[in-house]
């Protein structure tokens, strides 16, 4: 009777009456994955609730459930964590890499728990990335609608035009790509070497270079200086330093007790 009621509760979409978190956001919450990545996951039928394969991604999952991704257990979710880490150039943003180069993950200090990074900085780039324990809040941190603004040191090789960088702030069309609007002010220059302070909201996949190639500026070295109101600081290269939750709560409303809202 107890395994048909556990297959009954994978199998079927949740009751009205139902508690607990949906297992994908479960799953989020606990720095396994994004939740959309865990709603794949599912598909795939790597996740168990209770030794049956979830088919469903809202089943629910409550204190007592046990919860398996490839076989192993995973940890219930622990309080909200949110650190600022300095990002140095040479390590990819991802947890595995194909061409097996070094990753953040790789070079973070032992005893910390299992985190995601708050997008990207890709291999030649460096500077603020934010790492949390809990998906949804990352998911939250990424979204458009925050408006938070991303500022970056950029410095290029080439002649800058001024009246071309201050054109970017209308959105832009390089390679068939559109992308919004981006703030570019020219700091410093000597000879063909020239430092840039550059500002988007919301930028798409190695967009300041792409963007920057179509102005014939190359990109030789790119710094995250801050991500809406988290800042790099005086944060050294490699160094990890967590935010306060009084600090997150401000900053991100819904979150409850350092947890994320189920309202979330």
């Amino acid at each position: 009777w107890e395994a048909e009621r556990n297959m009954t509760q994978v199998n079927s979409p949740p009751s009205a009456t139902a508690r607990g978190d949906r297992i994908a956001k479960w799953l989020a919450r606990s720095g396994v994955t994004s939740r959309r990545d865990a709603e794949r996951m599912i598909a795939e039928g790597r996740v168990r609730l209770n030794g049956a394969v979830v088919t469903h991604p809202a089943t629910f999952v409550d204190a007592a459930d046990i919860v398996q991704v490839d076989q192993n257990v995973v940890s219930a979710p622990d309080r909200t964590r949110l650190w600022r880490y300095h990002k140095p150039d040479g390590l990819v943003t991802t947890h595995r890499d194909p061409e097996d180069r070094p990753t953040v993950f790789d070079s973070l200090p032992p005893g910390l728990p299992r985190v995601i990074s708050v997008g990207r900085l890709d291999l030649n780039s460096e500077g603020l990335l934010l790492l949390t324990n809990d998906g949804e809040l990352a998911r939250r941190l990424e979204l458009p609608s925050n408006g938070w603004i991303r500022h970056y040191r950029v410095r290029v090789f080439g002649v800058v035009d001024e009246r071309m960088l201050a054109s970017l702030a209308k959105g832009s069309e390089f390679e068939g790509v559109r992308y919004g609007p981006i703030e570019a002010h020219l700091d410093s220059s000597r000879g063909d070497n020239a430092w840039l302070t550059v500002s988007l909201r919301e930028g798409k996949n190695r967009e300041i270079r792409k963007v920057m190639r179509g102005l014939n500026l190359h990109v030789s070295r790119l710094i995250r200086t801050s991500y809406g109101p988290f800042q790099l600081g005086t944060l050294s290269r490699g160094e990890l330093e967590e935010v306060t939750g009084k600090v997150i709560r401000e900053q991100v409303p819904g979150l409850v007790g350092g947890k994320t809202s189920r309202r979330a």
